[in-house]
């Protein structure tokens, strides 16, 4: 398989690029330097043999590499994207590479005191004696999803350099702008022109997800009345008290912090308020489509509620869908998933098939016809100083997609027995 050195290397060139999206721009890529990125991918795909190398003009990549078999056998993709998070900043990444791990604290920055420490994250000890990628404590890794890339990129290579692996057309595909919600949003799933797609954009080494939640962001203006203090009373009416009634009125317990595994909740993610108006942020989340549907419709009946108590419309909501629960695309392929599971058997990984607490490309690609899994990427902590990733799940990765490469160019019957 690759090797870790040559793994290391790919992946902090590219992480070494700074890619953050914007989310307040309207431009597709959101900023003129994932262009930078993007351009050094096309170029590499075209150095590693890949064919049909193609970049449009908003930076959507895709690339072919072609059967090597002469029956047929399902087209597959594989797709990741090359933003990074605009939570955190990713210009001037410094990563660290830490040999060894022996399962202690890891001093991230010694001057800030900013300390990596398995007695908070716990996930640290999985990986005792492995060789660790992390930030230098004052910006984000990128890992999502450059670690992606970088085990798509590594996979194809690896093909490439060894025809006598058998497989059948593999597409792959990378995308700006999936941090804030368009990574899928110009994506030409008739040009990628593939059966089934895999997202690398998981996280623990060996998660395998087809199931993610339903999601919408809501935008809760308060309107006021502002009026001189001194002659306020019976006249003023202050947004700020009507948005902290409103804020309060929905369940404290279901919020993020409070939830876990296919729980839904309410995030209140942004408050810019004045007596004359405030304006709420939420976003909205449930695996349940029923659920998720009655969350919206608290939404709007507390706004309903508190015009009735005020005898005027003083809050408005506005409620916008972004994407839904990828499981009812999948279903009725699920085979897609089983080749996967076996794929990363063959690398001696248990797969961990959960529920997605977010959103990938992979759930928005599914509903445009293209059904799309995700499977890790091996960083952890993502959006944040205290990311990382070990290079040992990389290369596992990049196992995982020559194992589905090679699977798929065998029979399938049995793994569609079960759909028929």
């Amino acid at each position: 398989m690759i090797e870790k050195q040559h793994i290391i290397d790919r992946f902090i060139s590219y992480v070494t690029v700074d890619t953050e999206s914007d989310p307040n721009s309207d431009t597709t890529p959101s900023t003129k330097k994932q262009w930078d990125l993007a351009n050094k991918l096309a170029e590499e795909l075209k150095q590693i043999g890949m064919e049909d190398v193609t970049i449009d003009e908003n930076a959507y990549i895709m690339a072919t590499l072609p059967s090597n078999v002469s029956h047929p056998v399902p087209v597959i993709g594989f797709v990741s994207h090359f933003d990074t998070s605009p939570d955190f900043t990713g210009a001037n990444v410094k990563p660290q590479i830490i040999e060894n791990y022996n399962g202690k604290d890891i001093v991230l920055n010694k001057e800030k005191n900013i300390i990596l420490s398995p007695d908070y994250f716990e996930d640290l000890l999985l990986y005792k004696g492995k060789t660790l990628i992390t930030t230098d404590g004052t910006t984000l890794l990128g890992a999502d999803d450059k670690a992606g890339i970088t085990e798509i990129v590594s996979a194809m290579e690896y093909l490439i350099n060894h025809p006598e692996i058998k497989h059948g057309k593999i597409r792959v595909g990378f995308t700006p702008d999936e941090e804030i919600g368009r990574g899928a949003h110009k994506f030409d799933v008739k040009k990628f022109g593939a059966d089934w797609a895999y997202t690398m954009d998981g996280s623990q080494v060996g998660e395998l997800e087809y199931e993610n939640f339903n999601a919408a962001g809501a935008v809760v203006t308060v309107k006021g009345k502002i009026v001189h203090p001194g002659y306020a009373k019976g006249k003023m009416v202050n947004s700020m008290y009507i948005a902290t009634d409103y804020i309060n009125s929905l369940p404290r317990l279901e919020t993020p912090e409070h939830t876990e595994g296919r729980e839904g909740f309410f995030h209140l993610h942004g408050i810019n308020g004045s007596v004359d108006e405030t304006k709420i942020q939420y976003i909205i989340r449930d695996h349940d489509r029923n659920h998720f549907e009655a969350r919206k419709e608290m939404v709007q009946q507390l706004a309903d509620e508190l015009n009735e108590q005020f005898e005027m419309e003083v809050v408005t909501v506005e409620i916008k869908d972004q994407y839904f629960n990828m499981r009812e695309k999948i279903e009725p392929v699920m085979h897609i998933v089983k080749i996967a599971k076996q794929a990363m058997e063959q690398a001696g990984l248990e797969p961990l098939i959960k529920p997605i607490r977010g959103g990938t490309d992979g759930s928005q690609l599914s509903f445009m016809g293209l059904p799309c899994p995700n499977i890790f990427a091996g960083g952890h902590n993502f959006h944040g100083r205290y990311e990382y990733v070990p290079v040992e799940s990389m290369q596992k990765a990049v196992e995982v997609i020559v194992n589905i490469a090679q699977i798929t160019a065998q029979d399938l019957s049995k793994f569609k027995k079960e759909e028929e």
